[in-house]
């Protein structure tokens, strides 16, 4: 499948491992794709992001990103539906926190200090995303897999990053009405 994919698709794939290594984290996850799409300039995924707002708000979608590391990966939607519940996930992050220090329930191998070096493997989620961005190339009657593929991958899988992407307006319909069908079916 990665013989399929252009420059712009596996710089994404590089940065990703590059920011789970620096998040000390032991998989590459979806959130950590969608950190490198948001690394990417003059690419057709950029264009799309840019299309739709998202240069004016890279930084707080990092944040979010950031926030939800902090909260053990549990997306906004996860927090609401705990809250119902009557579970305050903001205290009981605060609380670990202050027993633990800052960050002690962030997602990742901090606590034990140890390095990961070498290969990173990348967790089922982000597997997924690959596998659907080959999908959706397919879809749309495309021989590549580009970082707009994986964009749109994203976007249309459920999880923290369509959350937080959906939360500044991007959405799999909107980025299909700035890329265009490719010729294909939208696939969901």
């Amino acid at each position: 499948m990665f013989e399929r994919f252009t420059k712009d698709a596996r710089a994404v794939v590089q940065g990703a491992v590059e920011h789970a290594a620096e998040a000390r984290a032991g998989t590459v996850d979806p959130e950590h794709l969608l950190l490198a799409l948001l690394d990417r300039e003059g690419s057709r995924a950029s264009f799309a992001l840019a299309a739709l707002g998202v240069d004016e708000h890279r930084d707080a979608v990092r944040r979010e990103l950031r926030e939800v590391r902090r909260r053990a990966g549990l997306s906004q939607a996860e927090t609401e539906a705990l809250a119902g519940l009557g579970i305050d996930v903001s205290e009981i992050v605060a609380r670990v926190e202050e027993a633990h220090g800052a960050g002690a329930m962030s997602v990742g191998d901090r606590k034990s200090g140890r390095r990961w070096s070498g290969h990173r493997s990348f967790s089922r989620g982000a597997k997924e995303v690959l596998e659907k961005a080959l999908r959706v190339a397919v879809a749309r009657r495309e021989r590549h897999i580009g970082d707009e593929h994986l964009l749109l991958a994203l976007a249309v899988r459920p999880g923290v990053p369509a959350e937080v992407l959906a939360d500044h307006g991007v959405t799999h319909e909107s980025l299909t009405r700035v890329l265009g069908d490719g010729g294909g079916q939208a696939c969901a």
